[in-house]
């Protein structure tokens, strides 16, 4: 059986048996296409197979791969991890559909260390700006500024927000309905100025871009189809260079959790509506919280400097 084969199993496992999420799902899929592809290009195979010229993949294979892919592809530790994951549950999936037993090395690749970097954040007022420099004088204006006030109001990520669909909003109640990680559903509130928008948004713009079509998705691009998290993460990379700001999108999600905590909501409440699996990821955010009240306190008093001296 060829390599594409064997990866076709492998997703249609992830997907169907394993009921992993669509975007892990996708980029597990996507690691071990370059994996099996390496492999080709190293006259290896993951599995055994009848030609002497092919050798059978094994610890150190696995070792160089990741090596090359941080040296020669520059990815970050972060996406080793990934990388990492990705293989063990593929040799996993070899073992048990009974291709070979190297699962078992596949288990001794150690995930790196991460490095204990803080989420980065935006001040209010660049936040405002940021989203007042968004032109809304057409369809797409309206629809951006919708779409970026409910992500920084909700504290969504972006796979969440692409995946709402118009049934998913509760206009009247300030709230929605999102699908999070693990497939897993949760309601969120937000606020006055991302309902202002998102009303708009429906009531104008929605209907021109959709035209004669009909799309369950809330929100949509200039065909009438769901909205791509690329064509998100290209609009904002755009708007933020406008602003001549240095952030990324997941930015206003980190946002969005920090002023919680420095308006005093509780960690449980905020975690819930970021719908984290587990507490310990939320907490990340209190030691924002206390880095930004450093800095500002070095700003905005610095004559307290050597005082006590």
């Amino acid at each position: 059986m060829g390599n594409q084969q064997i990866l076709e199993q492998y997703y249609s496992r992830l997907i169907a048996l394993e009921r992993r999420a669509p975007l892990t799902a996708s980029t597990y899929r996507f690691e071990i296409c370059r994996f099996l592809e390496w492999l080709e290009g190293e006259n290896l195979s993951p599995v055994a197979v009848e030609d002497n010229l092919v050798r059978v993949a094994g610890l150190s294979d696995l070792t160089n791969y990741l090596a090359r892919r941080r040296l020669v592809d520059g990815i970050d530790t972060r996406s080793v991890a990934k990388a990492i994951s990705a293989l063990r549950s593929f040799y996993r999936f070899l073992e048990e559909s009974g291709y070979g037993d190297s699962a078992g090395f596949a288990t001794l690749l150690e995930s790196p260390r991460r490095a204990d970097r803080l989420p980065e954040v935006l001040e209010k007022e660049d936040v405002d700006r940021l989203l007042s420099l968004i032109s809304t004088k057409n369809p797409l204006g309206i629809r951006n500024r919708a779409l970026y006030e409910l992500i920084y109001s909700a504290g969504l990520r972006i796979s969440e927000a692409v995946s709402l669909n118009t049934e998913s909003l509760f206009l009247s109640k300030d709230m929605a309905k999102v699908t999070g990680k693990g497939n897993k559903e949760r309601l969120v509130v937000f606020g006055p100025d991302a309902a202002y928008w998102l009303k708009r948004y429906i009531k104008e713009s929605r209907p021109a871009l959709l035209g004669k079509k009909t799309c369950k998705a809330l929100f949509v691009n200039r065909s009438g189809k769901r909205l791509s998290r690329k064509g998100i993460w290209k609009n904002y990379n755009t708007l933020a260079l406008q602003a001549g700001l240095s952030t990324k999108l997941h930015t206003l999600r980190h946002t969005f959790a920090t002023e919680l905590l420095s308006g005093g909501a509780d960690l449980r409440t905020v975690q819930e509506l970021l719908g984290h699996a587990e507490i310990a990821t939320t907490q990340i955010y209190t030691h924002v919280n206390q880095s930004h009240l450093r800095e500002n306190h070095r700003k905005y008093l610095p004559k307290l400097k050597g005082l006590n001296g």
